[in-house]
């Protein structure tokens, strides 16, 4: 098994033992897809961070959507998306690229629902800044941006964040010692969770209203609404 393969493996034994709470969360975000579809017609949609659509792809297959752009920094897992929304209704496109660089691209049209799940805690703060503006340019009026993610409590260290989260992987006993390892030393290197509070301030400079739509159970994951202003 290469690292792709292990890496993948882990990840989806979280998502198979929803230890991400990512069943709730689908859910939540079913709701508020169909809500956007039901308030625009035929809206275009793109996924930054799609992955392999494991769990959204039969949702995606029912939307009324005029075209999906799934982004992934993981070109591998491309395919996989690929082939879970084959046969949809409506024109696919797939991009290996990163988030940062979709917002920004100053020669994007503008699209009616932006997407991303777990994907923006990877960026630092003052990339988080750029995303957010970089977003606001290109979506369409009345459209919608859906930020799925984990988010840090209000007055809530990085380094306390990862010492409470870190516990928690510690306890998933559906993994295997080495997976646990590899969940740990992964959000220790890439996990910049957005400080709840601080990051609505950031998205109301950059144009947008904040709504939360959804929290989990654990104080971490959690799903915004923004809307431009």
């Amino acid at each position: 098994m290469d690292l792709f393969q292990q890496q993948w493996a882990t990840y989806r034994a979280v998502l198979d033992h929803d230890l991400m709470e990512h069943q709730a969360m689908s859910a939540a975000c079913g709701q508020q897809l169909r809500q956007c579809c039901a308030e625009a017609e035929a809206p275009s949609l793109v996924d930054l961070g799609c992955g392999d659509l494991a769990l959204l792809a039969p949702l995606l297959r029912e939307l009324p959507l005029a075209n999906y752009t799934g982004l992934d920094l993981c070109a591998e897992v491309l395919p996989l998306a690929q082939a879970a929304l084959e046969g949809a209704a409506y024109p696919r496109r797939w991009i290996a690229g990163d988030l940062l660089g979709w917002a920004c691209d100053p020669g994007g049209a503008a699209v009616d629902v932006i997407h991303s799940s777990y994907a923006v805690h990877h960026l630092q703060d003052a990339e988080k800044e750029e995303w957010l503006a970089g977003c606001r340019r290109r979506i369409a009026p009345g459209g919608c941006l859906i930020w799925i993610d984990v988010f840090r409590e209000a007055g809530e260290s990085r380094s306390d964040y990862l010492a409470h989260y870190g516990a928690r992987v510690g306890s998933w006993s559906d993994l295997s010692p080495q997976q646990r390892q590899a969940v740990l030393g992964h959000i220790q290197r890439f996990d910049y969770p957005a400080e709840r509070g601080a990051i609505e301030s950031m998205a109301a400079a950059a144009g947008w209203s904040w709504q939360w739509a959804w929290q989990g159970r654990h104080g971490a994951e959690a799903m915004a609404v923004l809307s431009p202003v």
